[in-house]
């Protein structure tokens, strides 16, 4: 084997190396990339002192936007639909009192570092309200289904158990 040759082979060798190196590189960027911007939804229910608020809440704990894709929500185990003001309507009407709604309707954003209160009542009481606090703690089950700015990652957020 000439000199010409092994030099020929250790360059290949070489250039194939850098490519492998360059390649994983670029990957370790790409995914970076996505998690540097990756949000993260908490849902939080939040019972202040007697006489002021309860609710159920979404909070974005990540560092990027999160877009809603989807949501789905069960009362009593059932799916009643989106939550949507349509949803929140036909199970709302029926109790004494109205609590406050926001709708998490597909393409919402939530950006990082915001919180969301899907659901609350003023001047809570356990007495007079305790109504209330079942239905976020037992009965409902509010699912919002959620992406990145990149797209396609189809993450989720519930209540946590109870």
């Amino acid at each position: 084997m000439s000199s010409d040759t092994v030099t020929a082979v250790a360059a290949t060798v070489i250039a194939l190396g850098s490519l492998w190196v360059s390649y994983t590189q670029s990957r370790d960027s790409r995914q970076h990339s996505r998690q540097s911007v990756r949000p993260l939804l908490q849902m939080r229910r939040i019972k202040e002192y007697e006489g002021t608020n309860a609710e159920l809440r979404v909070v974005n704990a990540g560092l990027g936007p999160a877009i809603v894709t989807t949501s789905v929500v069960r009362l009593d185990g059932e799916p009643v639909g989106q939550w949507d003001y349509h949803t929140q309507h036909s199970i709302l009407s029926s109790f004494p009192t109205r609590p406050k709604a926001y709708s998490m309707r597909p393409g919402a954003v939530v950006l990082a570092g915001q919180s969301v209160t899907l659901l609350s009542l003023d001047e809570f009481s356990d007495e007079q309200h305790g109504w209330f606090w079942d239905l976020i703690t037992r009965r409902l089950v509010i699912e919002i289904r959620y992406e990145s700015l990149y797209g396609g990652e189809n993450f989720s957020v519930t209540p946590p158990e109870f």
